[in-house]
């Protein structure tokens, strides 16, 4: 199936589930969403933090890498997004940046193409929604993934039959003769995950220190951040969700 009708398809779907426009994003299981919050919050205490200042001890050069390493492999992502935005000069900076980093910067952990001027800020599909003007829909939490709205949510799986990584992986297709497994997809994530916690350590504990109900302030961050993505107002070079304790 390509990918033209693959997208057709999912965009007749969540017309269907969502067919409003505009900027609302309103509660819908504010109750169960808290408790999964709370959840979260559990495991990132006794589990994902813990992790992130262990990275944090790592030397720089480890961490710089592996930050470009994962970074890298999401540009795969972004691509199509770019093409179905219609922003064919970001797909070409992104294809250049995969191709020059993936090589010259062996596999991505060095990042040359910076240095050209290639920064392609990160797209995904719940982004290329928003530019068509769907709005996020409901806002909910989910454990582990965390918050999130309708829109990218389908977005989110959607992504799954979009990215080259993610069909080789998560979905273990061949393309292009090139393999992989559900492992090496997880392990990815994770590596993710543990250097987006440990770039923010600060940027956390400052907004739970500030914050007077947590929930309220991850929920504005999170909706700020999406709005200011799909608006190309972010730095390519910042991370997931901008500065935090701004």
């Amino acid at each position: 199936m390509s990918l033209k009708r693959i997208f057709i398809i999912f965009i007749a779907s969540f017309m269907i589930i969502s067919p409003s426009y505009g900027e609302s994003d309103k509660e819908c299981f504010e109750k169960p969403s808290r408790a999964i919050f709370k959840f979260n919050q559990g495991v990132d205490k006794f589990f994902l933090k813990p992790l992130a200042k262990g990275y944090n001890k790592l030397p720089e050069g480890v961490k710089k890498g592996t930050s470009n390493f994962t970074s890298n492999i999401a540009t795969l992502l972004s691509i199509p997004n770019y093409l179905l935005q219609g922003e064919f000069k970001g797909a070409l900076d992104a294809t250049g940046s995969f191709a020059i980093n993936t090589t010259v910067g062996v596999l991505g952990i060095g990042n040359p193409a910076a240095a050209l001027g290639l920064n392609a800020q990160a797209e995904d599909l719940g982004q290329t929604l928003g530019t068509y003007g769907f709005s996020g829909g409901c806002y909910y939490v989910l454990p582990i993934i965390g918050p999130t709205t309708l829109r990218d949510s389908f977005g989110l799986i959607a992504d799954t039959f979009m990215d080259p990584f993610s069909i080789v992986t998560l979905r273990e297709k061949e393309l292009l003769s090139v393999s992989g497994s559900r492992l090496d997809y997880l392990t990815v994530k994770g590596a993710t995950t543990i250097d987006f916690r440990g770039d923010n350590m600060k940027n956390f504990d400052s907004l739970e220190k500030n914050s007077i109900d947590m929930y309220s302030s991850m929920k504005s961050v999170y909706l700020q951040d999406r709005k200011n993505k799909i608006n190309n107002t972010t730095d390519p070079d910042d991370d997931d969700w901008g500065n935090l304790d701004n």
